[in-house]
Parts: structure tokens; C-alpha cells; sequence
């Protein structure tokens, strides 16, 4: 599994971000993605990295759809072969 974290940032939109947060969200769960947002990023577990960059070009997209004139999207990709990680398995390791 893939273990990325994604932020998606419309500029110029105002402080305040919620909506575009939700949109982004529809979108992961339209794709039937597993993640879990924090209060700086959305992190998301995917089999391969084509799942991955299609599902990051349609929340990209959903954002820029919904009126943002210009968006930043980061992805931090942490592709691991040697273990199998899901969703939660760094957090584990250090309780």
C-alpha cells in the first residue's frame, strides 16, 4: 500500500478553507479512497500510484470546478516495498 498526504489549497478564496476541504473529501469518497483528514492535510492509503494520481487529479479538478481561480496541491508520497503499511500503521509503531 501507498500512504500519501495530500493538501489542496485554493488561493485567494478567503480564510477560511472548509468548503474546499469538503469537496476534496467527496471526492476520495467517491473513489472509494481510505483516509483520514487532520487539521493540516487529508492522509490517504491507495494500492499503486496510478489510483493515487487519479484520485489527487479529480479533487485537484472538484476545487478548481468549484470557482477557485488558482490552486496548490502538495502530495507526499511514502511508497514502502519492504513492509506492508496501511492506514495508521506509523501512528501504532510509536505507542
Amino acid at each position: 500500500m501507498i500512504i500519501s498526504q495530500l493538501s489542496i489549497s485554493p488561493v485567494g478564496e478567503g480564510t477560511s478553507l472548509s468548503k474546499y476541504v469538503k469537496i476534496v473529501i467527496d471526492t476520495l469518497k467517491k473513489n472509494n479512497i481510505k483516509f483520514k483528514t487532520n487539521d493540516m492535510a487529508t492522509i490517504i492509503e491507495t494500492k499503486d500510484l496510478e489510483t493515487l494520481f487519479s484520485v489527487v487529479k479529480d479533487a485537484h479538478n472538484a476545487v478548481q470546478k468549484s470557482g477557485a481561480k488558482r490552486v496548490i496541491t502538495e502530495l507526499k508520497i511514502d511508497d514502502r516495498k519492504d513492509k506492508e503499511v496501511v492506514l495508521g500503521t506509523k501512528v501504532k509503531s510509536i505507542q
